[in-house]
């Protein structure tokens, strides 16, 4: 019964103007109530590729180019989160990305010495999170990397490169610690 009206919530919020979504989900995002989770959930639902169910979205997540990101089932993005889908971002089942954490898709050049590094070219990469991943606090994702399933970042880390399924990844920049079996 809730699927349904969620699900009914989400196709008449995609009739709205996107500004307006937007604006929606912004007054929306400072506490953590039932109702403002659901109607997150709704409004990310109605901008972006795809969601899937029972995603919590916490306060005061900020969610950039939404309309490339695609989330599986069973996602949390806890609370303070930064992620800009501008060069595509997909986010598998089961997985759980703690607070303070940013997931970026794109970088700036500065090979144009004649123009500020602001206005130089800006490379889009997709990010990848694949099924069954825990992604600790404070952790940054650059443009471009695969997280592996069934793997774990920990805290703090700088994810520079693509992480294998089954690993745990740590440190700055990330490097592979330990085979996830061997604990």
């Amino acid at each position: 019964m809730i699927r349904r009206i969620l699900k009914v919530m989400t196709a008449i919020l995609t009739l709205l103007p996107k500004r307006l979504s937007l604006l929606l989900y912004e007054l929306n995002s400072n506490t953590n109530c039932t109702w403002q989770i659901a109607l997150r959930y709704c409004i990310v639902g109605s901008l972006c590729k795809a969601i899937g169910h029972n995603v919590y979205i916490g306060k005061r997540v900020t969610l950039k180019n939404i309309e490339n990101i695609t989330i599986g089932d069973n996602v949390s993005i806890h609370d303070m989160c930064y992620i800009d889908g501008y060069g595509g971002i997909k986010i598998g089942n089961n997985v759980s990305i703690a607070h303070n954490t940013s997931i970026l898709t794109s970088t700036h050049t500065w090979s144009d010495q004649s123009i500020p590094i602001k206005y130089n070219q800006v490379i889009a990469g997709k990010v990848v999170i694949e099924d069954d991943v825990w992604i600790g606090c404070a952790v940054r994702i650059l443009y471009k990397v695969t997280i592996g399933q069934r793997s774990v970042i920990a805290a703090g880390t700088v994810v520079t490169t693509n992480l294998q399924s089954g690993w745990l990844g740590a440190g700055i920049p990330m490097k592979h610690k330990k085979k996830l079996e061997d604990w």
